[in-house]
């Protein structure tokens, strides 16, 4: 007959077979590194897309503005987070709030796009919520 050897120390676990390796959350995140930044969100004017006041997004600067991607713009000398609508010959930004209007950008000469949101960190658990509200204030 014959008898599996095993070490000193036990049987081997049976969910060995079942081990993840471990997540690095950069990896999934971050496209491009260098160009990559996290933002605290402040206000309510996303909140029919998830981002909420607090939240922190992740926004990738190597990436093209498009038709309907989340984006950071710069308007004069504030910065916001809105959707972007391209049409033929109009730009508008747009909030997902009802109590927002769109802001038509079209000719706007102080309107760049800043980057584009790629990723929202939104905590789920009170006491993140109370640490990630309580972060950069």
């Amino acid at each position: 007959m014959n008898v599996p050897q095993y070490p000193p120390t036990g049987f081997p676990s049976p969910a060995e077979e079942w081990v993840e390796p471990s997540l690095n959350v950069h990896d999934l995140l971050i496209v491009h590194p260098t160009t990559t930044f996290f933002m605290r969100v402040s206000g309510d004017a996303m909140v029919g897309m998830g981002i909420h006041e607090g939240d922190i997004v992740v926004v990738d600067r190597a990436l093209e503005p498009a038709d309907q991607r989340v984006i950071v713009a710069i308007l004069g000398d504030a910065c916001t987070i809105k959707r972007l609508e391209m049409l033929p010959d109009s730009l508008a930004l747009h909030s997902a709030h009802p109590a927002y209007r769109p802001i038509d950008v079209t000719n706007r000469l102080d309107f760049h796009v800043w980057g584009i949101v790629t990723c929202v960190i939104h905590p789920l658990l009170p006491a993140l919520q109370e640490r990630f509200r309580g972060q950069g204030s």
